[in-house]
C-alpha cells in the first residue's frame, strides 16, 4: 500500500518521512500500473482500488494526463446510484517504445505506443558477421535515426530505446563486452546511438536478446503466464532466456543463459565462440545451413546477404525437390536439440521450453525428435513434465521484448516523460 493521506509517507507508515519527489512517483507508477492491468477507471474506483484517497488520485491523474498518458474515455455506469464518474484510460497515443535488435544477418526494428499498438515493425537484412564494428554500428544508427523519424512524423515521442544482441553485456554502460557470432568485443552501443545525430536525450539500454526474447515470450507469447519456462532462440548462435518463478534469471554479473556455448562434443566443430563443440555448433541455423547447402554457409567471403527467412525458404525448396540431406539435417538437429535440452531441464526445471527463430518454423518436425531424446536421457520426474512449444513471435522476439522493457520503465516511472 502506498501513501494515502499524506505523500510523505510510504505505505502510509506515518512517523517515517520520505522524499516526496520519490513517493510522488511511485504513486503515479501505481496509478498507471492499475489502469494498464485492469482497464478504464473512475478516479472514485482509483482510490477505492488502490487505497489512495481521492484528492491524491485527481492530482496524480492530472500530472499523468499533462504527460500524454491517461485520457478520460467517457462516463463509467458502475451499476451504483448517482451521475457515472468519467472513465479513465492508459492515453500513451504520444509515447512510444522503441526495440532494437542485430543479429547476425539482420537488424530489426518494433516500436509500439503504451497501449501496446504496433507503429513499426522492421528487419533488413545486414551480414554483421563480415562487417567491422563500426560498420554495423553506423548501420544501426541509420536504421535507428530512421525509425525515429518515422516515429517524428506520427507524433510520437520516443520514451526509450532497448538494443538487443547476441551476447554478454554490461548493462551499465550499455557496451557488449563479447557477441563471439557478431565478433564484437568491447562495443560502446548505447554511446553510439546516444549521439547528436542519432537520438540524443533519449535513454539508450541494451540488453541479451534471448533475455529479452524469453521477457516477450511470458508476457505475450504462447506461453505467456508460465511462470517457469526457458526460451531458446534458433539463430545462427543459440541463446537462452531463463524465467524462473516468474522472474528472468539474470546471474551476478548478467551473463546468466548463454546455453548455446555449453560444450557437448569435444571432437565437434569450432564455435564463434573460440572453443569446440559447443551445443550453438549442433543446433544453431548455421549448423543446419553448414549441413544441407555447405556452398553457402555462414561466413563465407563474397556471398549474398540473406535473412534467415530466405535461407530456410531455400532449405525447404531443396525439401520439395528431394533432396535427402533436409530431413537428416533436420533430425540431426532435433537429436541434439533434445540432448541439450535434457541438462536444461535437470538444471532449471521448466514447465516449458520455447523454441523461437527457426526452431519455431521446423518445429513440426524438430520437437518429436528433441521430445525423444529428452524422454531417453532425462530423468522421469522433471522431463514427464516439461514440453517443448513453438514461438509464435518469429525472428522479432527479441525486438519485441526490447520495446517492452522501454514500455515497463515508463509504468514504472511516468516522470521520464516530461511535461
Amino acid at each position: 500500500m502506498l501513501a494515502q493521506d499524506d505523500d510523505r509517507y510510504p505505505g502510509g507508515a506515518r512517523g517515517v518521512p520520505a522524499d516526496q519527489a520519490l513517493v510522488r512517483r511511485a504513486n503515479l507508477s501505481l496509478v498507471l500500473r492499475h489502469l494498464d492491468e485492469h482497464g478504464p477507471r473512475s478516479r472514485t474506483a482509483l482510490a477505492a482500488e488502490t487505497g489512495l484517497n481521492k484528492t491524491t488520485v485527481t492530482s496524480l491523474v492530472n500530472e499523468l494526463q499533462a504527460r500524454g498518458l491517461v485520457k478520460e474515455i467517457g462516463p463509467q455506469h458502475a451499476g451504483s446510484v448517482g451521475r457515472p464518474g468519467l472513465a479513465l484510460a492508459l492515453d500513451g497515443a504520444r509515447v512510444a517504445a522503441l526495440g532494437l535488435e542485430v543479429n547476425v544477418d539482420y537488424i530489426a526494428a518494433f516500436a509500439v505506443d503504451l497501449a501496446s499498438r504496433v507503429l513499426l515493425d522492421w528487419r533488413v537484412s545486414f551480414d554483421a558477421m563480415c562487417a567491422a564494428p563500426a560498420r554495423s554500428l553506423d548501420e544501426l544508427a541509420t536504421i535507428a535515426t530512421k525509425a525515429m523519424g518515422e516515429l517524428a512524423a506520427l507524433g510520437v515521442k520516443v520514451a526509450g530505446i532497448t538494443v538487443a544482441v547476441p551476447g554478454l553485456i554490461d548493462t551499465p554502460t550499455g557496451t557488449v563486452v563479447v557477441a563471439p557470432n557478431l565478433r564484437w568485443y568491447g562495443v560502446k552501443v548505447a554511446e553510439r546511438l546516444a549521439a547528436p545525430d542519432v537520438a540524443p536525450g533519449v535513454p539508450v539500454s541494451v540488453a541479451n536478446d534471448a533475455n529479452l526474447a524469453a521477457l516477450a515470450e511470458y508476457t505475450i507469447g504462447v506461453a505467456a503466464g508460465t511462470r517457469d519456462l526457458v526460451y531458446l532462440t534458433g539463430e545462427v548462435g543459440v541463446g537462452g532466456g531463463v524465467i524462473t518463478g516468474g522472474r528472468l534469471l539474470s546471474g551476478a554479473d548478467g551473463f546468466a543463459g548463454e546455453v548455446g556455448h555449453v560444450m557437448v562434443d569435444p571432437a565437434g566443430e569450432r564455435c564463434g565462440c573460440g572453443r569446440t563443440g559447443c551445443w550453438e555448433t549442433k543446433v544453431g541455423l548455421a549448423a543446419l545451413v553448414r549441413m544441407v547447402i555447405p556452398d553457402r554457409a555462414y561466413g563465407l567471403p563474397g556471398g549474398v546477404v540473406r535473412d534467415p527467412e530466405e535461407r530456410l525458404a531455400e532449405i525447404e525448396m531443396r525439401r520439395a525437390a528431394g533432396d535427402p540431406r533436409v530431413d537428416e539435417a533436420v533430425a540431426e538437429v532435433g537429436r541434439w536439440l533434445g540432448r541439450g535440452a535434457a541438462t536444461l531441464v535437470h538444471l532449471f526445471n521448466p514447465r516449458v521450453i520455447v523454441l523461437g527463430g527457426y526452431f519455431a518454423r521446423l518445429a513440426g518436425r524438430l520437437i518429436p525428435m528433441a521430445q525423444a531424446e529428452l524422454d531417453h536421457l532425462g530423468m522421469a520426474g522433471p522431463t514427464g513434465r516439461c514440453s517443448f512449444a513453438a514461438s509464435g513471435l518469429g525472428f522479432g522476439a527479441a525486438s519485441r521484448g526490447a520495446a517492452g522493457v522501454v514500455l515497463t520503465r515508463v509504468l514504472s516511472d511516468p516522470t521520464m516523460i516530461s511535461l
